[in-house]
């Protein structure tokens, strides 16, 4: 799938110069139904139909962000991040199969992290040998020390430790970091893109139980605020107020309190306020 589909300033935060202002436009853009990614997968599937895969990707990218929020901690741009991970959501709009049952985002996930996996691996040394003042004064006398090949025996570690004012532990510890050789960590893919391999890189720590499942709620969640604030809007404004009061904002205001405000009594309030509550679950059903 061509990267022309989308506007680069979408598929490349990073080169946007504000990434607030990347979030901000990538929320704006509308989250599609069951029936619409049914429908646009399938005219793409079946028709080839570059359109349809451009509006797939677009109204996932929110998601890509989500995901690669998750990866913050390795002390990687954000914005680069997300660049990789847009790349991973094209792959999966070119395979994803609508007649599987499953929604895009759930099958976009493993192609998004997968992208940033890589990214991750090729920029960022997965064992530090010596990150502090000390540990590099270790590091240094400790390679000096060694009088032979091959680990140190537990003599050479108590003198080594004698000598430089450490604990036995410690000497040990930086022994294996020098001893320690750096592991294939990502299996080659033979160029296979139809073939996702499953490499130790696909086991990075991730701060989400289930990436998949936690962009589906928050799909689901800004659909819900999107659905409340467009029924907020259609109340007159006693009603939006005691709505307001009594469900939107902490410490919530009593019957009472608002019977006061108004000059009506608490049922009155309370049958307003459950005239406005069916109103508004109308919405969610329509």
């Amino acid at each position: 799938m061509s990267k022309d589909l989308v506007p680069s300033h979408l598929l490349c935060p990073a080169g946007t110069g504000s990434l607030d202002a990347y979030m901000q436009e990538v929320n704006r853009i509308p989250v599609l139904s069951l029936d619409e990614e049914q429908s646009l997968a399938r005219r793409f599937q079946d028709k080839e139909d570059l359109d349809a895969a451009r509006m797939l990707v677009m109204s996932h990218l929110r998601f890509v962000v989500h995901v690669a929020r998750g990866y913050s901690g390795y002390g990687l741009a954000l914005g680069d991040l997300i660049q990789e991970g847009n790349i991973g959501l094209m792959k999966a709009v070119k395979r994803f199969d609508p007649d599987q049952g499953v929604r895009l985002v759930s099958f976009a996930v493993h192609w998004i992290r997968a992208e940033i996996h890589e990214f991750v691996l090729r920029n960022w040394r997965i064992v530090k040998v010596a990150t502090t003042k000390a540990q590099r004064k270790l590091f240094f006398n400790l390679r000096r020390s060694k009088k032979r090949l091959g680990w140190l025996n537990q003599d050479e570690v108590n003198a080594v430790a004698n000598d430089l004012n450490v604990k036995p532990e410690v000497v040990m510890e930086m022994e294996s970091r020098l001893s320690g050789q750096d592991v294939g960590f990502d299996l080659t893919s033979d160029d296979d893109e139809d073939k996702p391999y499953l490499a130790p890189a696909a086991f990075l720590e991730s701060h989400q139980d289930s990436p998949d499942l936690a962009a589906e709620s928050e799909d689901l969640e800004d659909h819900y605020h999107e659905v409340l604030f467009e029924g907020m809007d259609q109340l007159d404004d006693r009603s939006k107020d005691i709505i307001q009061s009594r469900w939107l904002i902490d410490p919530k205001i009593t019957l009472q309190e608002l019977a006061d405000k108004y000059g009506v009594s608490a049922e009155r309030i309370r049958q307003l306020e459950a005239v406005a509550m069916k109103k508004l679950k109308a919405q969610f059903v329509a």
